[in-house]
């Protein structure tokens, strides 16, 4: 997103004159989190003032949001602030259901809806011929609604189902052996798992752990091309694994971009030097004795040689999703303020336009 706001701001066709802004919050996965700070957000209020009794008089600030990741905070998100006219536009929220303009008017995305990803999957199996399958989901917006498309669309095919379980990284240990429990004793060996990549982290460990191996799975786009899952398999769990991708894409100079951040240049953001000491194991400040004995940054040690997941270029079609989010904002700013050699800075900006 800063890629794509920096690049915009140095150019002279798209909002000449104009310079965008941005406020950038960490929901933490919490659905709570997200709806205080996108209320906080159409109220044009920081957060810290979240809490206060002061009415909404005045148009937001806020001409868009970018995010969330997931389908259930996205609901939540988008339910709240459609009355406010904000086009939320997600990067990567799937869920058939954030289609109805009735209940989310705002919502938008640069990403296809599972109406589509989920009827591809059912075809994706009737086209190897495998008839008689299981099927595990993420217990959420997105696995239920996602599950429930493709199992009515592989009936239609003909394609049966020995089971379907729910799955939620939270799920408490006896809960959990239960599902293990019941891949181990079906007969089917083709396992359509409609999972978010970060229960698929935590499923890959209970596969490990009882080691079942030699089953065929199918996966939705959330974890089918996750480096770090294929990484993790070191057991050769999911070996053969096949499914729906995004499709590839290349952004110029985002690399470079990426691998550029430097905390001291960035002295009013806290979240770089914290990004950068758990990156390097080492501190900017002593202020007390570690007892892990860290090392001091210095704020140049060289990134290009480290590899995770901040570093992998795998990633580019979700990192594409959000740069196309924040063009699609400018290139509707731009119409909207008539920009040609310059934009009529007079016309009043309302959201609802926007959306």
């Amino acid at each position: 997103m800063l890629f794509a706001i920096e690049e915009i701001n140095n150019s002279t066709d798209l909002l000449p004159g104009i310079s965008l802004g941005y406020e950038m919050y960490d929901s933490c996965g919490s659905i709570a989190r997200g709806v205080r700070v996108a209320l906080s957000l159409a109220n044009g209020n920081a957060v810290a003032s979240a809490t206060s009794q002061a009415p909404c008089i005045r148009l937001s600030n806020v001409q868009a949001i970018m995010g969330e990741t997931s389908s259930s905070p996205c609901m939540a998100i988008a339910t709240v602030i459609g009355p406010f006219h904000i086009p939320m536009i997600s990067h990567f929220a799937t869920c058939a259901c954030l289609s109805d303009k009735t209940r989310y008017p705002s919502f938008l995305r640069t990403i296809p809806s599972d109406y589509y990803q989920s009827r591809a999957l059912a075809q994706l199996v009737k086209h190897f011929g495998w008839t008689w399958v299981g099927a595990i989901r993420t217990n959420d917006d997105y696995g239920n609604n996602g599950m429930a498309t493709f199992i009515e669309a592989a009936r239609r095919l003909g394609i049966c189902l020995e089971y379907s379980v729910s799955f939620f990284r939270t799920y408490p240990p006896d809960k959990i052996q239960k599902i293990i429990d019941t891949i181990k004793t079906s007969t089917s060996k083709v396992i359509v798992a409609f999972l978010n990549h970060m229960d698929m982290d935590v499923l890959l460990h209970e596969l490990t752990h009882n080691n079942l191996t030699g089953y065929q799975w199918v996966g939705s786009e959330s974890w089918i091309f996750d480096s770090q899952i294929a990484a993790m398999d070191r057991h050769h769990i999911l070996d053969g694994a096949i499914g729906l991708s995004i499709p590839k894409a290349h952004i110029s100079g985002i690399r470079e971009f990426m691998l550029d951040v430097k905390p001291l240049n960035s002295s009013s953001n806290e979240m770089f030097t914290e990004f950068w000491e758990a990156l390097f194991s080492c501190k900017f400040r002593q202020s007390q004795p570690s007892s892990g004995h860290l090392r001091q940054c210095t704020g140049h040690e060289n990134l290009t040689g480290v590899q995770n997941s901040f570093t992998d270029m795998s990633l580019m079609p979700i990192i594409n999703n959000v740069y196309k989010g924040v063009y699609a904002v400018a290139h509707t700013l731009h119409s909207i303020l008539n920009c040609k050699e310059t934009c009529n800075n007079t016309v009043p900006l309302d959201p609802y336009k926007v959306s």
